[in-house]
Protein backbone atom coordinates (compact mmCIF):
# COMPACT_ATOMS: atom_id res chain seq x y z
CA UNK A 1 0.00 0.00 0.00
CA UNK A 2 0.94 3.69 -0.75
CA UNK A 3 0.05 6.76 0.75
CA UNK A 4 -1.77 8.05 -2.00
CA UNK A 5 -4.97 10.17 -1.59
CA UNK A 6 -6.21 7.27 -4.26
CA UNK A 7 -6.60 5.09 -1.46
CA UNK A 8 -8.86 7.39 0.83
CA UNK A 9 -12.41 6.95 0.85
CA UNK A 10 -14.23 10.23 1.98
CA UNK A 11 -16.65 9.38 4.79
CA UNK A 12 -14.51 6.69 6.08
CA UNK A 13 -10.73 8.52 5.81
CA UNK A 14 -11.54 12.05 6.88
CA UNK A 15 -12.29 11.29 10.76
CA UNK A 16 -11.31 14.48 12.87
CA UNK A 17 -9.89 13.18 15.93
CA UNK A 18 -11.38 15.58 18.22
CA UNK A 19 -14.59 14.74 17.19
CA UNK A 20 -13.76 10.90 17.91
CA UNK A 21 -12.27 11.85 21.15
CA UNK A 22 -15.37 13.94 22.21
CA UNK A 23 -17.84 11.18 21.46
CA UNK A 24 -19.10 9.71 25.13
CA UNK A 25 -19.18 5.86 23.53
CA UNK A 26 -16.30 3.83 25.70
CA UNK A 27 -13.93 3.37 22.71
CA UNK A 28 -12.19 6.70 22.53
CA UNK A 29 -13.23 7.69 25.75
CA UNK A 30 -12.21 5.87 28.43
CA UNK A 31 -8.09 5.13 27.02
CA UNK A 32 -7.70 9.03 27.72
CA UNK A 33 -6.47 11.84 25.14
CA UNK A 34 -2.77 10.68 24.68
CA UNK A 35 -3.99 6.50 23.70
CA UNK A 36 -4.59 5.70 20.14
CA UNK A 37 -7.68 2.83 20.54
CA UNK A 38 -7.76 -0.32 18.76
CA UNK A 39 -9.56 -2.67 21.18
CA UNK A 40 -13.27 -2.59 22.03
CA UNK A 41 -15.14 -3.76 18.83
CA UNK A 42 -16.75 -0.29 17.31
CA UNK A 43 -16.14 0.73 14.22
CA UNK A 44 -14.40 4.86 13.83
CA UNK A 45 -16.79 6.01 11.33
CA UNK A 46 -20.22 7.79 11.29
CA UNK A 47 -23.29 5.59 10.82
CA UNK A 48 -25.04 5.15 7.36
CA UNK A 49 -26.56 8.68 6.38
CA UNK A 50 -29.77 6.47 5.77
CA UNK A 51 -29.99 5.45 9.50
CA UNK A 52 -28.91 8.83 10.59
CA UNK A 53 -31.96 10.39 8.34
CA UNK A 54 -34.36 7.69 9.80
CA UNK A 55 -33.28 8.47 13.65
CA UNK A 56 -33.76 11.89 12.55
CA UNK A 57 -37.30 11.80 10.75
CA UNK A 58 -38.32 9.25 13.95
CA UNK A 59 -36.86 12.24 16.34
CA UNK A 60 -38.49 15.19 14.36
CA UNK A 61 -42.45 13.42 14.24
CA UNK A 62 -42.12 13.23 17.68
CA UNK A 63 -42.69 9.41 17.68
CA UNK A 64 -41.54 8.24 21.26
CA UNK A 65 -44.47 6.96 22.21
CA UNK A 66 -45.37 3.38 23.19
CA UNK A 67 -45.20 1.34 19.84
CA UNK A 68 -48.03 -0.40 18.17
CA UNK A 69 -46.75 -3.95 18.04
CA UNK A 70 -49.73 -6.45 18.69
CA UNK A 71 -47.50 -9.36 16.87
CA UNK A 72 -44.31 -8.35 17.71
CA UNK A 73 -42.17 -5.83 16.22
CA UNK A 74 -41.42 -5.13 12.33
CA UNK A 75 -37.70 -6.89 12.62
CA UNK A 76 -39.08 -9.81 12.80
CA UNK A 77 -40.32 -9.72 9.01
CA UNK A 78 -37.09 -7.55 8.50
CA UNK A 79 -35.01 -10.47 9.59
CA UNK A 80 -36.52 -12.59 7.66
CA UNK A 81 -36.40 -10.93 4.31
CA UNK A 82 -32.52 -10.08 4.74
CA UNK A 83 -31.80 -13.67 5.59
CA UNK A 84 -33.87 -14.65 2.19
CA UNK A 85 -32.18 -11.87 0.28
CA UNK A 86 -28.47 -12.61 1.64
CA UNK A 87 -27.85 -16.60 2.20
CA UNK A 88 -31.27 -17.64 0.61
CA UNK A 89 -32.24 -19.16 4.05
CA UNK A 90 -36.27 -19.15 4.53
CA UNK A 91 -36.19 -18.03 8.11
CA UNK A 92 -39.54 -17.56 9.57
CA UNK A 93 -40.41 -14.78 11.12
CA UNK A 94 -42.98 -15.64 13.65
CA UNK A 95 -39.84 -17.58 15.12
CA UNK A 96 -38.37 -14.39 15.81
CA UNK A 97 -38.03 -12.12 18.84
CA UNK A 98 -36.33 -9.19 19.67
CA UNK A 99 -33.69 -8.61 22.43
CA UNK A 100 -31.10 -5.75 23.63
CA UNK A 101 -28.14 -6.95 22.45
CA UNK A 102 -26.57 -10.72 21.77
CA UNK A 103 -25.10 -10.94 24.78
CA UNK A 104 -29.00 -10.59 26.43
CA UNK A 105 -29.68 -13.22 23.79
CA UNK A 106 -27.17 -15.93 24.94
CA UNK A 107 -28.06 -15.23 28.42
CA UNK A 108 -31.52 -15.68 28.06
CA UNK A 109 -31.42 -19.14 26.43
CA UNK A 110 -28.86 -20.28 28.84
CA UNK A 111 -31.53 -19.72 31.19
CA UNK A 112 -34.03 -21.37 29.44
CA UNK A 113 -32.62 -24.07 28.09
CA UNK A 114 -29.80 -25.10 30.92
CA UNK A 115 -28.72 -25.42 34.65
CA UNK A 116 -25.90 -24.52 36.98
CA UNK A 117 -23.61 -26.92 36.23
CA UNK A 118 -24.06 -28.25 32.52
CA UNK A 119 -21.83 -28.55 30.27
CA UNK A 120 -21.74 -25.96 26.88
CA UNK A 121 -19.13 -26.21 24.18
CA UNK A 122 -17.90 -22.95 22.88
CA UNK A 123 -14.94 -22.55 20.55
CA UNK A 124 -11.43 -21.15 22.50
CA UNK A 125 -10.71 -18.15 21.95
CA UNK A 126 -13.81 -16.60 22.19
CA UNK A 127 -15.25 -13.07 22.84
CA UNK A 128 -14.43 -12.39 26.43
CA UNK A 129 -18.14 -11.06 27.27
CA UNK A 130 -19.83 -14.98 26.18
CA UNK A 131 -16.99 -16.86 28.29
CA UNK A 132 -17.64 -14.60 31.45
CA UNK A 133 -21.19 -15.29 30.88
CA UNK A 134 -20.71 -18.49 30.95
CA UNK A 135 -18.95 -18.58 34.35
CA UNK A 136 -20.92 -15.96 35.89
CA UNK A 137 -24.31 -18.35 35.32
CA UNK A 138 -22.85 -21.71 36.63
CA UNK A 139 -22.81 -23.14 33.49
CA UNK A 140 -19.55 -25.45 32.73
CA UNK A 141 -17.52 -24.14 29.92
CA UNK A 142 -15.89 -26.95 27.61
CA UNK A 143 -13.22 -25.19 25.52
CA UNK A 144 -12.89 -26.49 22.09
CA UNK A 145 -9.55 -24.99 21.10
CA UNK A 146 -9.43 -23.35 17.35
CA UNK A 147 -6.36 -24.52 15.62
CA UNK A 148 -3.76 -22.74 13.85
CA UNK A 149 -2.29 -24.06 10.69
CA UNK A 150 0.23 -22.93 8.01
CA UNK A 151 -3.76 -22.40 6.22
CA UNK A 152 -5.27 -20.25 9.04
CA UNK A 153 -7.64 -21.30 11.92
CA UNK A 154 -9.47 -24.23 11.90
CA UNK A 155 -12.19 -26.27 14.15
CA UNK A 156 -11.38 -29.45 14.89
CA UNK A 157 -13.93 -31.27 14.83
CA UNK A 158 -12.69 -35.03 16.24
CA UNK A 159 -11.94 -32.89 19.49
CA UNK A 160 -15.35 -31.51 19.25
CA UNK A 161 -17.07 -34.88 19.30
CA UNK A 162 -15.05 -36.02 21.71
CA UNK A 163 -15.18 -32.91 24.03
CA UNK A 164 -19.01 -33.38 23.51
CA UNK A 165 -19.49 -37.20 24.83
CA UNK A 166 -16.89 -36.65 27.27
CA UNK A 167 -18.60 -33.83 29.09
CA UNK A 168 -21.96 -34.44 28.12
CA UNK A 169 -22.28 -31.25 26.60
CA UNK A 170 -26.05 -30.06 26.28
CA UNK A 171 -25.31 -26.85 24.01
CA UNK A 172 -22.75 -25.40 21.61
CA UNK A 173 -21.96 -22.13 20.98
CA UNK A 174 -21.06 -21.71 18.14
CA UNK A 175 -19.45 -18.11 16.83
CA UNK A 176 -19.05 -17.90 12.81
CA UNK A 177 -17.76 -15.75 11.86
CA UNK A 178 -15.46 -16.31 14.45
CA UNK A 179 -14.52 -13.75 16.75
CA UNK A 180 -11.62 -12.83 17.21
CA UNK A 181 -9.79 -15.19 14.36
CA UNK A 182 -11.89 -13.71 12.02
CA UNK A 183 -12.64 -17.79 10.36
CA UNK A 184 -15.65 -18.27 8.30
CA UNK A 185 -16.30 -21.66 8.35
CA UNK A 186 -17.23 -23.42 5.07
CA UNK A 187 -20.31 -25.06 4.14
CA UNK A 188 -18.72 -28.38 4.64
CA UNK A 189 -17.16 -27.72 8.02
CA UNK A 190 -20.63 -26.85 9.29
CA UNK A 191 -21.85 -29.75 7.98
CA UNK A 192 -19.28 -31.70 10.18
CA UNK A 193 -21.01 -29.50 12.84
CA UNK A 194 -24.34 -30.27 12.46
CA UNK A 195 -23.53 -34.64 12.26
CA UNK A 196 -21.85 -33.84 15.57
CA UNK A 197 -24.79 -31.67 16.98
CA UNK A 198 -27.60 -34.21 15.84
CA UNK A 199 -25.30 -36.88 17.45
CA UNK A 200 -25.32 -35.63 20.62
CA UNK A 201 -28.65 -33.89 20.67
CA UNK A 202 -27.08 -30.82 20.92
CA UNK A 203 -29.11 -27.60 21.12
CA UNK A 204 -26.67 -25.09 19.18
CA UNK A 205 -26.58 -21.36 19.90
CA UNK A 206 -24.98 -19.87 16.94
CA UNK A 207 -24.13 -16.35 16.77
CA UNK A 208 -23.46 -14.61 13.57
CA UNK A 209 -23.54 -11.43 14.05
CA UNK A 210 -20.19 -10.81 12.14
CA UNK A 211 -22.12 -12.59 9.12
CA UNK A 212 -22.29 -9.16 7.35
CA UNK A 213 -18.59 -8.20 7.14
CA UNK A 214 -17.00 -11.16 4.85
CA UNK A 215 -14.53 -10.44 2.13
CA UNK A 216 -14.71 -12.51 -0.81
CA UNK A 217 -14.51 -14.94 -1.58
CA UNK A 218 -15.42 -16.34 1.55
CA UNK A 219 -19.12 -16.97 2.03
CA UNK A 220 -21.50 -16.92 5.12
CA UNK A 221 -23.82 -19.42 5.90
CA UNK A 222 -26.09 -19.53 8.39
CA UNK A 223 -25.98 -22.56 10.55
CA UNK A 224 -29.96 -23.56 10.42
CA UNK A 225 -30.10 -23.17 6.94
CA UNK A 226 -28.54 -26.50 6.76
CA UNK A 227 -30.90 -28.96 6.29
CA UNK A 228 -34.41 -29.44 8.23
CA UNK A 229 -32.58 -31.03 11.94
CA UNK A 230 -30.23 -27.99 11.93
CA UNK A 231 -32.95 -25.77 11.83
CA UNK A 232 -34.56 -27.48 14.48
CA UNK A 233 -32.01 -27.39 16.93
CA UNK A 234 -30.45 -24.03 15.98
CA UNK A 235 -31.00 -20.60 17.86
CA UNK A 236 -29.94 -17.69 15.57
CA UNK A 237 -28.13 -14.78 17.21
CA UNK A 238 -27.66 -12.07 15.13
CA UNK A 239 -27.99 -7.86 15.17
CA UNK A 240 -27.28 -5.25 13.03
CA UNK A 241 -25.42 -2.96 15.41
CA UNK A 242 -22.06 -5.12 14.14
CA UNK A 243 -21.63 -4.45 10.32
CA UNK A 244 -23.55 -0.96 10.60
CA UNK A 245 -21.83 0.78 13.64
CA UNK A 246 -25.26 0.63 15.58
CA UNK A 247 -24.35 -0.79 18.85
CA UNK A 248 -25.55 2.09 21.10
CA UNK A 249 -29.35 1.50 19.66
CA UNK A 250 -29.32 -1.52 21.54
CA UNK A 251 -31.24 -4.10 19.44
CA UNK A 252 -31.12 -7.88 18.19
CA UNK A 253 -32.86 -10.50 17.23
CA UNK A 254 -33.39 -14.04 18.01
CA UNK A 255 -34.57 -16.91 15.67
CA UNK A 256 -35.97 -20.15 17.63
CA UNK A 257 -35.49 -23.31 15.85
CA UNK A 258 -37.12 -25.83 18.88
CA UNK A 259 -40.21 -25.67 19.12
CA UNK A 260 -40.00 -26.49 23.11
CA UNK A 261 -37.88 -23.10 23.68
CA UNK A 262 -39.77 -20.79 21.86
CA UNK A 263 -42.55 -22.00 23.82
CA UNK A 264 -40.66 -21.73 26.80
CA UNK A 265 -39.65 -18.18 26.03
CA UNK A 266 -43.12 -16.95 25.24
CA UNK A 267 -44.44 -18.52 28.43
CA UNK A 268 -42.00 -15.80 30.25
CA UNK A 269 -43.50 -12.56 31.40
CA UNK A 270 -43.50 -10.62 28.50
CA UNK A 271 -41.11 -7.83 29.81
CA UNK A 272 -38.80 -9.79 32.12
CA UNK A 273 -35.89 -9.28 29.96
CA UNK A 274 -36.88 -6.06 28.98
CA UNK A 275 -37.94 -4.70 25.64
CA UNK A 276 -36.37 -2.93 22.43
CA UNK A 277 -36.78 0.66 21.69
CA UNK A 278 -38.55 1.58 19.03
CA UNK A 279 -35.92 3.67 17.97
CA UNK A 280 -33.43 0.61 18.01
CA UNK A 281 -36.20 -0.82 15.26
CA UNK A 282 -36.12 2.01 12.94
CA UNK A 283 -32.55 2.42 12.83
CA UNK A 284 -31.70 -1.59 12.33
CA UNK A 285 -35.02 -1.46 9.34
CA UNK A 286 -33.97 1.43 7.78
CA UNK A 287 -29.93 -0.60 7.69
CA UNK A 288 -31.50 -3.64 6.33
CA UNK A 289 -33.50 -1.73 3.92
CA UNK A 290 -31.60 1.37 2.85
CA UNK A 291 -27.81 0.96 3.73
CA UNK A 292 -26.19 -1.77 1.20
CA UNK A 293 -24.55 0.80 -0.24
CA UNK A 294 -22.60 2.45 2.10
CA UNK A 295 -21.89 -1.40 3.85
CA UNK A 296 -19.86 -1.86 0.06
CA UNK A 297 -17.99 0.81 0.74
CA UNK A 298 -17.59 0.19 4.46
CA UNK A 299 -15.96 -3.14 2.82
CA UNK A 300 -13.95 -1.92 0.83
CA UNK A 301 -11.73 0.25 3.37
CA UNK A 302 -11.89 -2.99 6.01
CA UNK A 303 -10.22 -5.05 2.94
CA UNK A 304 -8.01 -2.41 2.57
CA UNK A 305 -6.87 -2.39 6.34
CA UNK A 306 -7.12 -5.64 6.89
CA UNK A 307 -4.54 -6.24 3.92
CA UNK A 308 -2.63 -3.07 5.08
CA UNK A 309 -2.45 -4.79 8.56
CA UNK A 310 -0.97 -8.23 7.60
CA UNK A 311 1.77 -6.20 4.93
CA UNK A 312 2.89 -4.42 8.28
CA UNK A 313 3.00 -7.73 10.73
CA UNK A 314 4.85 -9.18 7.49
CA UNK A 315 7.60 -6.69 7.10
CA UNK A 316 8.13 -4.91 10.20
CA UNK A 317 7.02 -7.47 12.95
CA UNK A 318 8.04 -10.77 11.55
CA UNK A 319 8.41 -12.25 14.81
CA UNK A 320 4.50 -12.24 15.26
CA UNK A 321 2.11 -14.69 13.90
CA UNK A 322 -1.22 -13.29 12.09
CA UNK A 323 -3.63 -14.80 9.68
CA UNK A 324 -5.48 -12.73 7.50
CA UNK A 325 -8.82 -12.25 8.68
CA UNK A 326 -11.49 -14.03 6.41
CA UNK A 327 -14.56 -11.94 7.87
CA UNK A 328 -14.79 -9.08 10.74
CA UNK A 329 -12.62 -6.08 11.57
CA UNK A 330 -10.38 -7.68 13.81
CA UNK A 331 -7.11 -9.44 14.03
CA UNK A 332 -5.80 -11.49 16.15
CA UNK A 333 -2.07 -11.92 16.72
CA UNK A 334 0.42 -13.89 18.48
CA UNK A 335 2.78 -12.51 20.03
CA UNK A 336 4.24 -15.21 22.25
CA UNK A 337 7.54 -14.86 20.92
CA UNK A 338 8.28 -12.04 23.48
CA UNK A 339 9.57 -12.29 27.15
CA UNK A 340 8.30 -9.66 28.46
CA UNK A 341 7.46 -8.73 32.13
CA UNK A 342 3.62 -7.64 32.06
CA UNK A 343 0.50 -8.35 30.43
CA UNK A 344 0.99 -7.71 26.58
CA UNK A 345 -1.96 -5.38 26.39
CA UNK A 346 -0.27 -3.30 29.48
CA UNK A 347 2.80 -3.33 27.29
CA UNK A 348 1.08 -2.12 24.12
CA UNK A 349 -0.20 0.43 25.72
CA UNK A 350 2.75 1.76 27.45
CA UNK A 351 5.50 1.25 25.23
CA UNK A 352 3.64 2.29 22.15
CA UNK A 353 0.66 4.28 23.36
CA UNK A 354 -2.03 2.05 21.44
CA UNK A 355 -4.77 0.25 23.85
CA UNK A 356 -5.44 -3.43 21.97
CA UNK A 357 -7.44 -6.04 23.50
CA UNK A 358 -6.45 -9.85 23.89
CA UNK A 359 -4.92 -11.91 26.74
CA UNK A 360 -6.66 -14.31 29.25
CA UNK A 361 -10.22 -13.05 28.56
CA UNK A 362 -10.38 -14.44 25.94
CA UNK A 363 -10.41 -18.34 27.19
CA UNK A 364 -7.38 -20.82 27.58
CA UNK A 365 -4.33 -20.55 25.68
CA UNK A 366 -4.87 -16.73 24.59
CA UNK A 367 -2.14 -15.01 26.58
CA UNK A 368 0.55 -13.67 24.45
CA UNK A 369 -2.48 -12.79 21.79
CA UNK A 370 -3.40 -9.16 20.24
CA UNK A 371 -7.12 -8.50 18.97
CA UNK A 372 -6.82 -4.95 17.21
CA UNK A 373 -9.54 -3.29 15.95
CA UNK A 374 -8.46 -2.09 12.27
CA UNK A 375 -11.97 -0.25 11.96
CA UNK A 376 -10.40 3.18 11.44
CA UNK A 377 -9.12 5.59 8.94
CA UNK A 378 -6.15 5.01 6.89
CA UNK A 379 -4.35 7.50 8.73
CA UNK A 380 -5.39 6.66 12.54
CA UNK A 381 -4.82 2.82 11.38
CA UNK A 382 -1.32 3.91 10.31
CA UNK A 383 -0.53 5.63 13.48
CA UNK A 384 -1.73 2.30 15.76
CA UNK A 385 0.59 0.07 13.67
CA UNK A 386 3.63 2.64 14.27
CA UNK A 387 2.76 2.22 18.10
CA UNK A 388 2.32 -1.42 17.59
CA UNK A 389 5.90 -1.39 15.44
CA UNK A 390 8.00 0.87 18.30
CA UNK A 391 6.10 -1.52 21.15
CA UNK A 392 6.90 -4.93 19.90
CA UNK A 393 9.81 -4.94 18.51
CA UNK A 394 11.75 -8.05 18.64
CA UNK A 395 14.30 -7.35 21.31
CA UNK A 396 11.57 -4.35 22.76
Amino acid sequence: MTSETSWLVPGFDDLDRDWLRGRSSVKWHRPGPEVLPAWVADMDFPIPPAVAEALHDAVERGDLGYPDWPEGSPLRAAFARRMTDRYGWTAEAERVREQTDLIQCLQLILQLATGPGDAIAIQTPNYPPFLATLSTMGRRAVPIPMEDTDEGWRMDFAALDAAVAQSACKVLVLVNPHNPTGRVLTRAELEEIAVIAHRHDLLVISDEIHAELVYAPHRHIPFASLSLDAARRTVTLTSATKAFNLAAIRCAVTHYGPDRLLALRDAQPPDLYGTISPLGAVATEAAWRDGDAWQRQLLTVLDRNRRRVQQVLRTQLPHLRHHTPQATYLAWIDARQLVLDKPLVDWALEAGGVLLDGGSPFGPGADGFLRLNFATSHAVLEDILAGLIGALAADP
